[in-house]
């Protein structure tokens, strides 16, 4: 089973669940913990090879899909009794969100998708084509400080960028090289999660700088019934780092709106 810490802060509170993103792990939300546990109980995991959770990959020496990784986190909510929680997450941990309400969208009261990845704009295809054509000649870290820096490429987005290159390093490279075969995944799995509307409460939290995309959710928003969009100024990519006060307060208030939990039937988008 996955790394994961709690923190409850009483037996009736909704339950809320960090998802971070790849190469990153539960530390990452450290600048959220403190304001999200005065409102609700905190549920955070470390993903397959991520973080504490590197003796969960070594049980999975094959290669392994988003669904796989997916279902790790289902697990910890089983284990743990979580029927029904608010799940928040950023950059490719959205993806995992927006998975999980595929597969079990009765656990989901609300989604808040921090640097939401919907589509892949031409610099993003560029960077991935890239990365699986130099990945086993190029040391993952080259690779991985690499990509950090093209995202978050702005001098204020240094604390997040570093943040995330140092809990890249502790990812073994044998880990990374799976993961980063997820990517050939991404793009018909993006297209369908585009095209079907779960109708869950959704909000996208992006920083205004995210200009890789950011342009994708002010699309996807107009097409999905229960979905809006929050920007937030001076933040990249990993706005919970850039802008940690007002990301906190945006997301809360989000959440105490939606805290009755009510089931949505799913409906597919117009065409």
């Amino acid at each position: 089973m996955l790394h994961y810490r709690t923190y409850e802060l009483e037996p009736d509170a909704p339950w809320v669940v960090f998802v971070h993103g790849a190469g990153g792990s539960s530390s990452i939300w450290f600048l959220q913990l403190k304001d999200f546990s005065r409102h609700f109980n905190v549920l955070m995991v470390d993903l397959r090879g991520h973080g504490k959770s590197k003796s969960e990959a070594s049980r999975h020496r094959g290669k392994y899909n988003f669904e796989d990784i997916t279902l790790d986190i289902i697990d910890v909510l089983d284990h743990l009794g979580i029927r029904r929680a608010h799940f928040i997450g950023i950059s490719l941990g959205t993806i995992l969100i927006r998975q999980i309400s595929e597969l079990a969208p009765e656990r989901v009261c609300s989604m808040v998708m921090g640097g939401a990845i919907i589509r892949l704009n031409v610099r993003a295809r560029v960077l991935v084509t890239l990365g699986n054509m130099f990945k086993r000649f190029v040391p993952y870290m080259w690779l991985y400080s690499f990509f950090a820096w093209i995202i978050m490429p702005k001098a204020r987005h240094r604390k997040a960028r570093m943040l995330f290159v140092n809990e890249a390093k502790k990812v073994a490279q044998k880990e990374f090289m799976r993961w980063f075969r997820l990517t050939y995944e991404l793009k018909p799995l993006l297209k369908y999660f585009e095209e079907k509307d779960t109708g869950i409460p959704t909000l996208y939290l992006m920083g205004e700088e995210d200009y890789m995309f950011l342009p994708t959710v002010e699309y996807i928003v107009t097409r999905h019934s229960r979905s809006s969009l929050e920007i937030i100024r001076n933040s990249g990519h990993v706005c919970n780092v850039d802008q940690p006060q007002d990301f906190n307060e945006r997301a809360i208030r989000f959440m105490q709106c939606h805290s009755t939990c009510v089931p949505v039937p799913a409906v597919t988008a117009a065409s």
